[in-house]
């Protein structure tokens, strides 16, 4: 996907991986993408958790084998 941008939360654990999503959307524009790679197991959990309370999608996941990877829309 053009112009999505990437967050490598691959081996932090929580809360790091929804601190980096939410510091990568931050200066993004609604509609925009990023794409989380992370491994904590609880990753997918709490992206969906984060992404439902602050108005984000989840747009696309792979959590079927590690990395993760969990495509967020900002809202």
């Amino acid at each position: 996907m053009a112009g999505i941008v990437d967050v490598d939360a691959r081996g932090l654990l929580c809360p790091e991986p929804v601190l980096a999503a939410r510091a990568a959307l931050a200066p993004l524009a609604p509609g925009m993408r990023i794409r989380v790679l992370a491994t904590d197991p609880l990753s997918p959990v709490d992206l969906a958790a984060w992404c439902a309370r602050a108005g984000h999608r989840i747009v696309e996941e792979q959590v079927a084998n590690l990395p993760y990877e969990i495509v967020i829309e900002r809202g």
